[in-house]
């Protein structure tokens, strides 16, 4: 498989996609050749200036390149804590100036810090440039996008026009990118980068604006997730999480997603989030998951995912040990996190070496996690912590605890004693009397409120001292009681001090081992994300994905679709070869409800699937180069531009693929001019088609699914090599339509709209006069209203009429019955006549 980053002028060796829009190239003129190479000697070196914003997990990047003048941006992109992907992008760019919001949280200020003390950072760190936040909101962002000066948008458009131009470009729905061009625009005025001219009219030359996608990264939209159902959230049925609560349903990711931890589950959407085509990091995943498909692997596989299930957030427990915010639960479940680890170390250390991943684990997993796991279970008095809801330590641990938790033990029965002899000493009314203990303040002696105590001065005794009332009860201080707290001290204090300072000694050996946490949690999620997809493979039978460093396309056999599978009650399974002599474009027709939807998203989903690293609803699958993956299948969206809101055309999806797809891009279209005029939306499919197919072998793998059979009768399309019409085979069984749901070469000869709608339970009625105003079409002859039909409309309208009029309230001083006649009676009338 070809895994090269996407071909293109790629600065820095960063891979980008074709040019959303760009300045023309102009020739240089003859006889100049000296001169430019003057100038090219004197031109100021190239430099890039990277703006980066980065919020719940996710980062919107833009970059403006001096050397060409275009802005290069990110669609949002989920990110580790430790922003893993923001350093690849700082690597690969070498930004001179990185921008960024003065509101950030502490990953961001931490990744900022480390960027800056690299002092010998090669080439030379970056500027750090801190904007205010109010630079960043998201509606001055999208105003300065949609009023910005762009000489590739042609003067002829109109303000609306020029929005829709510019949204086929940009992704909108991506907040946090949009932000983060709205941020670079405002640097980039403010410093007036690649202007000389003191004249601020002069704007900054912008002359394009690109997508770009890491090396190896495959570039996938929004909408490819949702039309595909990758990802589908729904809301939650619980009552108690009906407000914020969702839920994942039936998506490709729902039933993959057997992950027992949270972060396995969330390592692996960030797989689908971020598919690759990094051949050695695909087969790595493969090879784990064939590992534990193998029949005598399957006790070992249920048992390592057991073991899963003990892997916590050890994040946040590190975090609270850092601010000495731990929690009692925190040392269980870190206890368990270590030793459910060692348990993981051990199984991997009898299994193969030859796979990285058990060799990573075998060593990774160091003799620091039995430390670990040996301080926390020598110290922590589990039980006692539960009970007393603090920190507390076992026996044998400290002496000088041990000795002061026996004194408190036996404190209550020798204050019992001590009681009985305060009573022999008291006035005889007195009839009972306790010494308690309360932490801070002491021993004190409790007496009963007496009937003749009413008084404050009542409550005074001789030989005591009053200290206060409590639920009729006095409470004084005694010599006796005195002496306790000089001998006895605040025990509780005493020993709650010193289990605390035994806490934060444990906690300090416990972050001085954080690295070793750290790589089990990264290992642990990769191992349960690779056996959740085993589990899934293995109940669903699904093949492994080969990748084939000659096929330019994909080649799949009896590919099923993973949802649709689970859904029917039989499903026929079909193949595809697309790329080399078969073509790159494929035509598949074919009527309604006969499977060209469900071939379209079965493609994408396993091409998905094997970019992921998962085995494939396939019997065999093999996948070249693919770069990007383009839908356009029965969605819609709204984009919110600031202005107003728009709803863009299904074709915008279309506009965004013909501006981004390279020719290893994979292109999905079904349904294309829908809800357009019918000759607008067949020329629009010829035309995008065409468009594709002059770049010959650079053209993109294109599935087009689509009902204007004239693309195919009035031959609209070049004929040759590049281009296999393919059709859904069905059979007339009288008047029956019988689907077979197999793709096959050929063309449909008709739509069979007909039987379609008449299964979908319109009226008999309805569906011959479709027929009749079918064949009148097609024979060129005029179209009558049916004559029952008119007049039935006929009686409705003058009854309608005749109610208005009975309604009428001539005595009503507000009736104007020039205005009634005018908009009420005329416009009726029309209808009548």
């Amino acid at each position: 498989m070809a895994f090269q980053a996407t071909p293109g002028r790629t600065p820095q060796g960063l891979g980008l996609g074709v040019a959303s829009a760009s300045f023309p190239s102009l020739a240089p003129a003859p006889g100049l050749a000296e001169a430019e190479e003057e100038d090219d000697e004197e031109e100021a070196p190239a430099e890039i200036h990277l703006c980066v914003l980065w919020n719940s997990g996710y980062l919107g990047i833009a970059y403006y390149d001096t050397s060409d003048s275009i802005v290069h941006f990110m669609p949002d992109a989920p990110d580790h804590e430790s922003l893993k992907l923001l350093q690849r992008v700082v690597d690969e760019i070498n930004p001179r100036s990185l921008v960024t919001s003065a509101k950030q949280d502490e990953n961001m200020t931490r990744f900022l810090g480390n960027l800056a003390s690299q002092e010998h950072r090669e080439p030379k760190r970056p500027e750090i440039i801190l904007l205010p936040s109010v630079d960043f909101g998201l509606e001055i962002s999208k105003q300065r996008l949609l009023s910005g000066n762009y000489s590739f948008v042609p003067e002829s458009m109109t303000a609306t026009e020029k929005i829709l131009f510019l949204s086929s470009i940009i992704p909108f729905d991506c907040l946090l990118t949009v932000r983060a061009l709205g941020g670079l625009l405002k640097f980039l005025g403010r410093r007036r980068i690649g202007v000389e001219l003191e004249d601020y009219s002069v704007s900054i030359p912008i002359l394009g604006f690109k997508k770009f996608v890491l090396t190896h990264l495959v570039s996938i939209d929004q909408d490819t997730y949702s039309v595909l159902q990758i990802f589908k959230s729904e809301a939650h049925p619980s009552v108690y999480k009906v407000a914020s609560g969702l839920k994942e349903g039936l998506s490709l990711f729902g039933i993959l997603n057997r992950c027992r931890c949270k972060w396995g589950e969330k390592l692996l959407r960030l797989w689908f989030t971020r598919p690759t085509q990094d051949l050695e990091e695909l087969n790595s995943r493969l090879d784990v998951i064939q590992f534990f498909l193998l029949p005598q692997n399957l006790d070992m596989a249920q048992m390592l995912h057991r073991l899963m299930s003990h892997i916590k957030n050890v994040p946040l427990i590190l975090k609270r040990m850092k601010l000495s915010h731990t929690k009692v639960s925190d040392w269980q479940v870190l206890y368990k996190t270590v030793y459910s680890a060692l348990g993981l170390r051990d199984a991997c250390r009898s299994l193969p070496q030859s796979i990285q991943l058990f060799r990573d684990i075998a060593q990774e997993f160091s003799d620091d996690l039995h430390h670990i796991a040996s301080l926390i279970g020598k110290v922590v008095d589990f039980e006692g912590s539960l009970a007393e809801n603090r920190f507390t330590v076992l026996p044998n641990v400290d002496p000088d605890i041990d000795e002061k938790k026996r004194r408190l033990m036996g404190l209550p029965s020798f204050l019992t004693e001590v009681a009985r002899q305060e009573l022999e000493n008291l006035d005889s009314r007195i009839p009972s009397c306790s010494v308690i203990y309360i932490p801070l303040i002491g021993f004190l002696l409790s007496i009963p409120r007496l009937p003749s105590m009413v008084e404050a001065s009542d409550f005074e005794i001789e030989g005591l001292d009053f200290m206060f009332l409590s639920e009729e009860k006095l409470h004084y201080r005694s010599a006796r009681t005195k002496e306790l707290d000089a001998l006895l001290g605040d025990l509780h204090c005493e020993i709650r001090d010193q289990e605390t300072l035994l806490m934060y000694q444990l906690q300090c050996q416990v972050l001085a081992r954080a690295a070793v946490l750290t790589q089990v949690l990264d290992l642990a999620s990769r191992l349960d994300a690779l056996l959740a997809l085993a589990s899934s493979a293995r109940d669903y039978g699904y093949s492994r994905p080969h990748y084939s460093l000659h096929l330019h396309g994909v080649r799949i056999h009896n590919g099923r679709h993973p949802l649709m599978e689970l859904c029917a009650r039989t499903f026929v399974p079909n193949s595809v070869e697309c790329g080399g002599d078969k073509g790159r474009v494929k035509v598949v027709t074919g009527p309604n409800s006969s499977g060209k939807s469900i071939y379209l998203k079965q493609v994408g989903l396993i091409t998905f699937m094997a970019l992921v690293g998962s085995f494939v609803p396939a019997e065999e699958a093999e996948i070249g180069a693919i770069d990007a993956i383009f839908t356009r299948i029965h969605s819609c969206e709204s984009i919110s531009l600031g202005l107003s809101t728009f709803m863009i055309d299904l074709n915008q999806q279309v506009a965004k693929a013909v501006n981004n797809a390279t020719e290893r891009s994979l292109v999905l279209i079904d349904e294309f001019g829908k809800g357009t005029n019918t000759v607008d939306g067949l020329a629009l499919l010829a035309a995008v088609l065409r468009h594709w197919m002059v770049l010959g072998p650079m053209c993109p793998h294109i599935f087009v699914a689509t009902n204007f059979l004239s693309l195919v009768q009035l031959q609209l399309l070049p004929q040759g090599p590049l281009v296999q019409y393919l059709t859904m085979e069905t059979c007339e069984d009288g008047n029956d339509l019988v689907f077979f749901y197999q793709v096959c070469e050929g063309v449909a000869n008709a739509s069979h709209a007909s039987y379609t709608a008449a299964q979908a339970g319109l009226p008999e009625k309805l569906i011959a006069r479709g027929k009749e105003v079918s064949d009148l079409i097609r024979s060129g002859k005029p179209i009558k209203p049916v004559k029952e039909l008119l007049k039935e409309n006929q009686m409705q309208n003058c009854q309608t009429l005749v109610d208005k009029f009975l309604k009428l309230d001539l005595e009503d001083p507000s009736l104007d019955l020039d205005i009634f006649m005018s908009q009420k009676v005329l416009p009726a009338a029309t209808t009548i006549l």
